[in-house]
């Protein structure tokens, strides 16, 4: 799905490059690429989402029940099976990602292209981090129920 998103992304942020642009656009945009690269590469899906979607699908290869692996994708980002506050967390960014994306398509080029060229670079950074915690993860024990985030069981 991330890859998905850079592939839409990309090419509104390439046709910067055939735009004539200004001080200030070249100003903003090396301040949303280095602000997206750490907000959202790193503080976002490097310090919190990554691990945690790789410790959930870990927990669910290991602790598998047919309707979660049928549902995996919604699994491993906290929509269901999940401490009521991670799930109200995960519903609450996604409706806030939604109105950034409703907003993003209203802005005319080049604003538009600076913003997708940040969003690109951290969600680059995303599936990069993603990848780096399921590389890491490979022989290593189970991850532990208070990281992947699932309801104890009574």
């Amino acid at each position: 799905m991330l890859g998905f998103a850079v592939y839409r992304l990309a090419p509104m942020a390439y046709a910067l490059s055939g735009l004539p642009l200004s001080p200030l656009h070249w100003f903003c945009l090396v301040l949303t690429v280095a602000y997206m690269a750490y907000a959202e590469g790193y503080k976002g899906f490097h310090l919190a989402f990554a691990p945690r979607v790789v410790a959930r699908a870990s927990y669910l290869a290991q602790h598998p029940r047919p309707h979660h692996v049928l549902l995996a994708p919604l699994f491993c980002m906290c929509y269901i099976y999940t401490t009521r506050r991670r799930q109200l967390i995960s519903i609450g960014l996604t409706c806030m990602v939604l109105g950034f994306v409703f907003i993003a398509r209203q802005l005319p080029q080049p604003w538009r292209g600076i913003l997708d060229a940040g969003v690109v670079v951290g969600l680059g950074l995303g599936i990069t981090s993603i990848l780096y915690f399921l590389i890491s993860a490979r022989g290593q024990p189970e991850q532990s129920a208070a990281l992947a985030e699932v309801p104890t069981e009574a």
